[in-house]
């Protein structure tokens, strides 16, 4: 399960009670600094505006792709740990907006983690140190650290071998 904070809603869909959520200057703020960030070849002024002015927390040495998109409306819950590599066109969510309620939860990256091209990211979810996350993939639940997932819906492929005896084997791919 992940882990997300539910806010119920009446009436019309939560979408739209977006702005009694969050403040639209914040979310056009958000909307321009992530613009810049998606085009600019430089990964030290991506890492640098992610940090100063959405307040993302990112670790020396990460490096985000081109057309990364982070969450526009609440990057301040994204981690992402050092050395670790987000993939071209990947999308990283902290909120989900359904029909009778939205949803917020924190997105934690660990260290050294690849995540391949055009994954999503859903809000609430731990992703391990060491972990490789194949391209195209939905993360939709937690990613133990070292292991190799993939898939939609996503699937464990492979773990170390420390961390095999932890998960049940129901969720092993033989």
């Amino acid at each position: 399960m992940r882990r997300t904070e539910r806010f119920a809603v009446s009436g019309a869909n939560s979408l739209w009670h977006i702005y009694k959520t969050i403040p639209f200057w914040k979310v056009m703020r958000n909307f321009v600094v992530i613009q810049l960030a998606r085009y600019t070849p430089f990964l030290g002024m991506k890492n640098w505006l992610y940090r100063t002015f959405l307040g993302v927390k990112v670790g020396p040495q990460t490096s985000f792709a081109l057309m990364v998109m982070l969450d526009v409306m609440f990057p301040e819950k994204i981690s992402v740990g050092k050395n670790s590599v987000i993939g071209y066109n990947t999308t990283i969510l902290a909120h989900e907006y359904l029909i009778k309620e939205y949803r917020l939860g924190n997105v934690e990256i660990g260290d050294e983690v690849l995540i391949g091209a055009n994954t999503t990211i859903l809000p609430g979810v731990r992703i391990g140190d060491g972990a490789i996350v194949s391209a195209s993939t939905l993360v939709h639940k937690d990613v133990p650290a070292g292991a190799f997932v993939g898939g939609n819906p996503m699937q464990i492929i492979r773990l170390k071998e420390t961390e095999k005896s932890k998960v049940p084997s129901d969720q092993l791919e033989r």
